[in-house]
């Protein structure tokens, strides 16, 4: 059975439905406990590290670093060079984590490119191949950039509901 095959997760049709208390007491668990998954190319990932690190510790604000693989991640956090070869492997962890699922496109390289942007080899941002949630601009960003876009992350999960980011979309000529 191809991956294809499996039917799209829903979060129900009950959902639209739940009380915002409910909804609020949910996104707040999602906010405050963000398993990250680095996807770390080049020099950004170093300030990924220090970012967690006891300087910054960005584990006082719900994030945990280093899950132990896609699987049990939240976040991807993607920073550094994206190549034309290594998007595909970008992809396809992507498409491990569980949903919901976030990126945070974490500087100039993974943004656009970078330096690189006009290289025939570099994939002109990560936002080409997956969805990205947070841009966290810099060459390298400094750790509190990664904070604030962190942050800015919370303040979206903060007002989301599940049930429009998982609608399917229509199709065309289709009435609803």
């Amino acid at each position: 059975m191809a991956v294809s095959d499996l039917p799209m997760p829903s979060v129900g049709p009950v959902s639209r439905l739940a009380p915002k208390p409910m909804r609020f007491v949910l996104n707040w668990g999602r906010r405050y406990s963000l398993w990250v998954f680095n996807f770390g190319l080049a020099c950004c990932a170093i300030e990924f590290i220090a970012t967690s690190m006891s300087r910054h510790d960005f584990i006082r604000f719900g994030v945990i670093p280093f899950a132990n693989g896609p699987r049990q991640a939240d976040l991807m956090i993607v920073s550094g060079t994206v190549t034309d070869k290594m998007a595909p492997a970008v992809r396809r962890l992507y498409e491990q984590m569980p949903d919901p699922k976030y990126v945070i496109s974490f500087g100039a390289c993974s943004n656009s490119g970078g330096p690189y942007w006009d290289s025939y080899c570099v994939t002109k941002g990560v936002d080409q191949i997956i969805p990205v949630d947070v841009y966290v601009p810099g060459c390298p960003p400094r750790p509190e950039a990664l904070l604030h876009g962190i942050m800015k992350l919370q303040e979206k999960i903060a007002g989301e509901s599940l049930a429009d980011r998982y609608a399917a979309p229509a199709i065309e000529g289709e009435e609803s």
